[in-house]
């Protein structure tokens, strides 16, 4: 990130804590309803609409925190007098170049959050400056920059607030020992600048930061109730566990699948999961790693660096049934390895990604025009571009989940469901059979661009429905893969023959996220935290990992604040250098995984573990 970006960001996350904490006591509270949501934004300096509203809180949303926040505020730009001249050619109904009373009454209380009778007259008598009845631009313009100007007002009361309260600093900032800046003109906005920016700035930015900052809690309480975990890791480790080829492995069985992992709406990562098979017991080595797709030789993938690893689960009647048998743990560059004996019988193999280096970001960037995706030919024919036609390439691949260059009807299921939500049944498929090409049944990739040529067709060259699909499978506007990652697993068996079968997409992270909970407290032991013996963390140095883990044994719901302020070299799943974690009661919940932002470099994981007290 430069240096201006930074500094945009940092003033970004200024303003957006100034508004939640103008409406809420602390920035670890959740909107908890649709009209907290409106009030927060208006603070924020938005008009949200009811379409707005509606599409962030859903039937399903019970909560949103402050991460959702400024998630939303990222979208949802302030109003800028070209959208004062759009609104005010809307309001002015008969086009005269003023808005009467009954224009504006129309306006405020049919659209928007509905303003009643009394706040629009008292709105119209402030923006009538010469009392003629009507409004023109000007006045209009004038009471939109007052408005801007109160706005301003209360974000920096808020501001001052936080500068003046200690300890309401400390509960909104992390429970850290806090100085002002030394320059001159210190000021409320920029106190909370230099805090906000250790929170919310990019995480390589962030942590290679040299803060020397305390990050002790700042009473006798907080200390008594702290635990701190300090891990040093050296370059050399990765290079000294690294687990050599077995002789000879060319001619060992083999078998490989590939996979991707996809980022969801709500920032969780799926995949598919698959079943392996022995029929006796045998060597076995194992790898996972990202996928270099074969159409873009001279493009450098953005996904090649996203971590991976394989969480191998004895297959059991139920989830419940289900045990740890191994995982992939040493690394042999972008591969993820593990070698072992494995008995006869049908294992579980989970895909996993830490989410370190697979992380929302916005799909569309504002200063580059999507890329075309159809266009027509001379006699007005319909036609997918060259670019789309790479893409839809690339993704064929991904699907192709054998590699056998064709798609079969399961696989064209797994694609069909991540984009539409819905299968394709056999007399469906009997259809595609009849207009696309196909080989064997399955369809082939001149089939899988006519299909898509269709769908464009039949939509009169409208590329919407492809835009759905394109970003369903993680391709931002400008066709870049940024929020999915392909993979591929090998299996090599020294003295037997084995299958590979894909699952399922991911119905939910509980096997997965068993599975990496067992891991973590298998090899490690528990700390209490100091002043609560029935919370423990379980903190997990693998070879280019760290994962922590809190198990809540009490009988009540704890909030665990954590703090990595002091890592260095690292970058954390959460995104954030503080955070807070809910523990449900008689609970475990994994905290955060961490890994180096260079790999060739020495990283410190220095993280302090706090209970927040629910007073």
């Amino acid at each position: 990130m430069s240096p201006r970006a930074a500094e945009e960001e940092e003033t970004f996350y200024v303003h957006c804590r100034a508004a939640y904490l103008a409406v809420f006591r602390s920035s670890l509270a959740n909107i908890s309803s649709k009209q907290q949501l409106c009030r927060v934004l208006q603070q924020a300096g938005r008009n949200p609409s009811h379409a707005t509203l509606n599409k962030y809180w859903t039937n399903r949303t019970a909560k949103l925190n402050f991460d959702d926040f400024c998630e939303i505020l990222k979208c949802e730009k302030k109003t800028e007098e070209i959208d004062l001249m759009r609104a005010f050619k809307k309001m002015d109904v008969n086009g005269d170049g003023y808005i009467s009373h009954s224009e504006l009454e129309m306006a405020l209380t049919t659209r928007g959050e509905k303003m009643t009778n009394e706040e629009m007259n008292a709105i119209f008598s402030l923006a009538d400056v010469n009392k003629d009845g009507k409004l023109d631009y000007a006045e209009l313009s004038h009471m939109l920059i007052f408005f801007m100007h109160c706005l301003e007002q209360c974000q920096m009361a808020a501001l001052e607030r936080l500068e003046a309260d200690a300890k309401q600093k400390r509960q909104n900032f992390g429970s850290q020992s806090y100085s002002p800046p030394k320059s001159s003109g210190s000021s409320a906005s920029a106190a909370a600048a230099q805090v906000t920016a250790a929170q919310h700035a990019e995480p390589d930015a962030t942590f290679k930061k040299d803060s020397r900052s305390s990050s002790r809690p700042s009473s006798a309480r907080s200390r008594r109730s702290s635990l701190s975990n300090s891990v040093t890791v050296t370059s050399s480790s990765a290079k000294a566990g690294k687990i050599p080829e077995p002789l000879r492995l060319q001619e060992w069985n083999h078998s490989y699948v590939k996979g991707c992992f996809f980022l969801e709406d709500d920032g969780s990562i799926s995949s598919l999961q698959y079943q392996l098979h022995l029929p006796q017991k045998s060597s076995v080595y194992l790898t996972i790693q990202p996928l270099s797709l074969s159409n873009r030789p001279d493009k450098p993938s953005s996904w090649m660096s996203v971590d991976t690893a394989l969480f191998v689960m004895m297959a059991g009647g139920t989830k419940e049934d289900s045990t740890l048998v191994c995982f992939t743990e040493s690394n042999d560059k972008e591969k993820c390895v593990w070698k072992g004996e494995l008995n006869a019988g049908t294992y579980n193999l989970l895909p996993f990604t830490s989410g370190c280096r697979l992380k929302k970001r916005n799909k569309k960037s504002p200063s580059s025009k999507p890329v075309d995706l159809i266009h027509r030919s001379d006699t007005g024919e319909i036609d997918l571009t060259r670019e789309l036609r790479e893409v839809l390439s690339d993704i064929f691949e991904v699907i192709d989940l054998d590699d056998n260059g064709l798609l079969s009807l399961e696989e064209y299921n797994f694609f069909e469901l991540r984009t539409s939500g819905e299968k394709c049944d056999k007399d469906a498929w009997a259809i595609c059979k009849e207009n696309f090409d196909m080989r064997k049944n399955q369809l082939t990739k001149q089939g899988f661009m006519e299909l898509n040529l269709m769908e464009a067709t039949e939509k009169d060259g409208d590329p919407a429905d492809l835009w759905v699909t394109l970003e369903a499978m993680g391709y931002n506007r400008m066709l870049e893969l940024v929020e999915a990652c392909p993979f591929q697993i090998d299996v090599h068996c020294e003295s037997t023959q084995l299958s590979i079968q894909p699952l399922s997409l991911d119905l939910g992270p509980k096997l997965l996220n068993q599975a990496i909970q067992k891991s973590i407290t298998s090899r490690t032991g528990a700390k209490a935290l100091r002043g609560h013996d029935n919370v423990f963390i379980y903190t997990f140095k693998g070879e280019n990992r760290i994962s922590s883990l809190i198990a809540n044994k009490s009988n009540q719901k704890v909030t665990v604040h954590v703090n990595n302020e002091q890592s260095r070299n690292c970058c954390s799943s959460r995104g954030m250098t503080v955070f807070a974690v809910e523990v449900p009661a008689r609970t475990k919940m994994v905290c955060q995984h961490v890994l180096p932002i260079c790999e060739k470099q020495d990283w410190t994981y220095n993280c302090v573990e706090t209970i927040l007290s629910s007073t």
